[in-house]
């Protein structure tokens, strides 16, 4: 790009840098074409994820936001734009946005030069640091490169840089170029995951009258509190297992949830949108009806080790290394996530087959609404990938890097051939170690203890998330999928 196609860009994409010093701030925010459009479907949700660089002091943190596409990053660097304009200690033209797509390297180092230069009027008195809201910006070959040098080299490295992306590029190296001594000092979470609403946030949004218990750490789900909240809600659990059975259906994308509540069905254009997202990242060369086909068949095997080879015929790849390609793509894209074998004590279990989830239950659903003759998705098939997904991300809140690592959640193989869904893992606790509850998800109404036979025998102990039993009187506790969300989240 020419160094007046960037201006251009920037003027733009920035219009708090013309407000009028009599005015308010933050008028831009009722002409944004970004919160106008959540606007149309706006029920209150409103993602804390950049709260700290919105209200917290201005300094030379960097903040790496990841997650899939749709799921509202744009909006919250928006929130924070608008926050940050209205603050007193805080003068606009200290805020630069910067949409990079179809940017190259070279386009961002100019864009940085050329934002600072275009609001150097903010430095007449002193030299004031910039907050860069850098907007899908990993997926730009050698990004992380660029900061880099700029952290280093010029006043980027006192300024605040937060950088947003659905996919890493394959040169990125984030640990070595960013995170190494060039990440602030003042960060408490320098990677973050945006993930699709959790949920405790699509309760919150669709029935608001129904109680939501505190969270608990995922090893203390058969602690005291967690048999007070489960028998708390014991009465509620009929009203909370309907509102599960609409979360399986929507999903917790922003949209889907408002189009759910609003109309009762989430509309074919989101759901062509998220295939066509997916298409283009994960299978860009087939038909487009691959995507949901891939979907309908990894939902349907969700619940058991994946045979890739068996499940690349099925699907028609001419090999299961192309196969493997398309898994590791839904992967760094956030709509996949690897569940592998462990063994007692946590580790990953070399050359067995593992577990694949899809992190949204929409995902699910996208094959069976968009391509006649796929089947629907079951609702304990969902019931399990969505409690895994809970559990992961549960996981990666105590300890960050472990999504990307695929290191969250693991099942355990028993000595009779069955298996825990979610065996205990490692975490770190205030300078201890805990393990997180064994938790199995079968999604039942009677016959519970014999379904709790397997965790029961391999641990003594554990939680079964049924559809709406709960009982805590024996060794293994059966409590409701959704109470076991909510104490997740």
């Amino acid at each position: 790009m020419r160094d007046d196609e960037i201006r251009g860009r920037l003027s733009e994409v920035n219009p708090w840098w013309r407000t009028p010093s009599n005015s308010d701030p933050a008028s831009w925010v009722a002409h944004d074409r970004v919160l106008r459009d959540r606007a149309r479907y706006d029920m209150g949700y409103r993602s804390t994820i950049l709260d700290d660089v919105a209200r917290g002091p201005v300094d030379d943190k960097l903040v790496l936001l990841r997650g899939p596409r749709r799921v509202g990053k744009s909006v919250a660097m928006k929130d924070a734009a608008a926050v940050l304009c209205g603050r007193a200690d805080v003068d606009p033209r200290q805020v630069i946005y910067l949409p990079a797509d179809g940017m190259q390297a070279k386009d961002l180092r100019r864009s940085l030069v050329l934002g600072r230069d275009l609001t150097r009027s903010v430095d007449q008195s002193q030299a004031r640091p910039r907050i860069w809201l850098l907007d899908e910006v990993t997926g730009i070959d050698g990004w992380t490169a660029t900061l880099k040098y700029l952290r280093d080299n010029t006043l980027v490295g006192d300024d605040t840089v937060v950088c947003t992306g659905s996919s890493w590029s394959d040169t990125a190296d984030v640990e070595r170029d960013l995170l190494a001594g060039r990440a602030g000092s003042s960060a408490e979470r320098r990677t973050r995951l945006l993930l699709p609403m959790r949920f405790r946030d699509v309760l919150a949004a669709t029935r608001p009258e129904l109680a939501r218990p505190a969270s608990l750490p995922p090893w203390q789900l058969q602690s005291p509190e967690a048999k007070t909240i489960a028998e708390e809600h014991e009465l509620a659990a009929n009203d909370l297992d309907l509102a599960w059975q609409a979360y399986l259906t929507s999903g917790g994308f922003p949209r889907a949830v408002a189009e759910h509540a609003r109309d009762g069905m989430v509309s074919r254009s989101f759901m062509e949108d998220l295939v066509a997202w997916l298409h283009r990242d994960v299978d860009h060369d087939a038909a487009p009806d691959s995507i949901p086909r891939l979907l309908a068949e990894l939902q349907h095997r969700s619940t058991s080790p994946l045979n890739r080879r068996s499940t690349a015929e099925q699907l028609g790849y001419p090999s299961a290394q192309t196969f493997d390609v398309r898994l590791s793509r839904l992967v760094h894209s956030f709509a996949g996530l690897w569940c592998h074998q462990i063994s007692d004590v946590g580790a990953r279990i070399s050359g067995a087959q593992s577990k694949f989830y899809l992190t949204d239950p929409l995902l699910a659903w996208l094959g069976h609404h968009l391509r006649t003759g796929l089947p629907r998705p079951a609702m304990p098939t969902l019931t399990e990938m969505a409690l895994a997904t809970a559990m992961a991300v549960a996981i990666e809140d105590l300890e960050p890097g472990r999504w990307m690592s695929a290191d969250t959640i693991g099942y355990v193989r028993t000595g009779t051939g069955n298996e825990v869904d979610l065996a205990p893992v490692p975490l770190p606790a205030g300078g201890s170690v805990e393990r997180t509850t064994p938790l199995e998800a079968k999604w039942v109404s009677k016959g519970w203890r014999s379904e709790a036979r397997v965790v029961e025998g391999k641990y003594g102990c554990g939680v079964l998330a049924t559809k709406n039993i709960t009982d805590t009187q024996s060794p293994t506790w059966a409590i409701p999928a959704p109470t076991v969300a909510l104490m997740l989240s």
